[in-house]
């Protein structure tokens, strides 16, 4: 059964920085594409980062040049280095295998102004 486990979520100020980690229960992280999506409230999920396989990666074009998001094959984890973080970078932050039906129970953050 997959599971993924997201933390490092928090509150922090504007300008501020946050490390997201996503733990997954099975060799997944390896042998998909995987994403970071957030919702806000009041909002749908939305896309912020992937990294394909073979490591190439992509970028909501709000996050770009502050977000990165990166992959340890052999911890089978995925993480989102977050920085100068705005308010509305607020959300919910999940993982998931790109296009799969799983996600985890999601991570908070808030930046405040």
């Amino acid at each position: 059964q997959v599971q993924l486990v997201e933390s490092g979520g928090g509150l922090v100020q504007a300008g501020g920085s946050l490390r997201l980690s996503c733990a997954a229960s099975i060799i997944i992280v390896r042998l998909n594409k995987m994403g970071w999506y957030r919702q806000a409230p009041g909002k749908q999920r939305e896309l912020v980062a992937d990294i394909a396989t073979g490591g190439s990666t992509n970028y909501a074009d709000s996050v770009k040049g502050r977000f990165t998001i990166s992959r340890d094959n052999a911890k089978n984890t995925m993480y989102l280095q977050m920085n100068s973080l705005k308010p509305e970078d607020t959300g919910v932050y999940y993982c998931q295998p790109v296009g799969s039906a799983y996600w985890g129970q999601g991570t908070q953050v808030t930046v405040s102004s």
